[in-house]
This record gives structure tokens, C-alpha cells and sequence, in this order.
């Protein structure tokens, strides 16, 4: 397997890289805000402690090839926008799910879009991936159209799959194959 825990990639506008400790309050304000957590499977966090042991988490499982997490950080002032993600790996059938978060100011700028573009090129690439996979609440129509961009196509529906604090949810099941990727390029 892959040792991700020194692997960055760069995009025009942003460099994506391995968390630090010293991201851990920048991740606090992105993961506090309830727009941001609005869609995903947490409550909004209210602990630094919460994003240390998220940071903790990654740099541990990213030497052993576990998951990849990188930070997105903007080019032009070295702030952290957010990040997007690598996890749940199978060697054998050569798939992984992706995931991204970005803080709210960020929105609507095209950053997610070239975050993902780099990562999926990656995945594609150089770990050989067949397949890469997301899991959307429906709701969350921007993601949605997101995925839909890079060329996901939506495969199906998983009813009430979450509960996040009692709220019951929905998830949009979404899948791209290196043969779609290839043929876009």
C-alpha cells in the first residue's frame, strides 16, 4: 500500500497538502460553522480538542496508506479553505471514497472543483484506482452538481442511512470509473 504522510499536489490556485497540528484551529472555524456540517454526519464541533484529534487521526493513518486527507490551502494568502479526502480503500477492487469539505467563504470560487480535479487525477493515476466513490445527503444539491462536473453519475439512493442527531437522512450513492475519467481527459 501507499504512504501518503509526504504527498502534496498543486493546482494553480491551491496547494493540497497534509494537515499540521498547528491547522487545528482554522479546522475548528471551518467544522463550527452549521452551514458546513449542515450535510454531514456530525453536529457542528465546539472543541479545539475535536479538530486536534481529527489532525491526530490523519497524520496517523496516512503513513500506513489508510486514508488520504489533505489540507486545502489557497496559493495567495496560505489560508486553509478546507479538505478533501481519500478513505476507504479496496486493494482488491481498486476503489476508494472521496470526500471534501470547504469552509463557507470559499464557496462559489471554483476551489472544490480544482481540489478534486487534482485529487481524481491522482487516485487515477498514480494509485491505479478503478473506481472512486461519494456519498451525498440529496439534499445537498451543490455537492451534487459538483460531482456531476468532475463526471460522477448517480447510481442510486440509500434510504435513511444517517442519523444525525434524530435527524433521519438519505444517501445519494455517486460512482466514476477510470474508463469515464480517461474518456473526459
Amino acid at each position: 500500500m501507499y504512504s501518503f504522510d509526504q504527498l502534496t499536489l498543486q493546482t494553480k490556485r491551491l496547494l493540497l497538502r497534509p494537515f499540521k497540528l498547528d491547522d487545528a484551529a482554522d479546522l475548528l472555524s471551518i467544522f463550527s460553522n452549521p452551514l458546513i456540517t449542515k450535510y454531514g454526519t456530525t453536529l457542528p464541533w465546539t472543541e479545539l480538542e475535536t479538530a486536534q484529534k481529527r489532525i491526530q487521526r490523519d497524520l496517523k493513518e496516512m503513513p500506513e496508506g489508510d486514508s488520504l486527507c489533505l489540507a486545502i490551502v489557497r496559493l495567495s494568502d496560505n489560508q486553509l479553505l478546507g479538505d478533501c479526502s481519500l478513505f476507504h480503500f479496496s486493494e482488491q477492487c481498486r476503489r476508494a471514497e472521496i470526500g471534501y469539505v470547504l469552509k463557507h467563504a470559499a464557496w462559489g470560487q471554483g476551489y472544490m472543483q480544482e481540489a478534486l480535479l487534482a485529487l481524481i487525477q491522482y487516485g487515477f493515476s498514480e494509485l491505479r484506482l478503478n473506481r472512486i466513490e461519494a456519498d451525498i445527503d440529496p439534499m445537498n444539491l451543490a455537492s451534487a452538481r459538483c460531482l456531476e462536473r468532475l463526471g460522477f453519475k448517480l447510481e442510486g439512493m440509500l434510504r435513511e442511512r444517517w442519523i444525525v442527531a434524530g435527524v433521519v437522512s438519505d444517501s445519494a450513492m455517486y460512482g466514476l470509473l477510470a474508463s469515464d475519467w480517461a474518456a473526459r481527459s
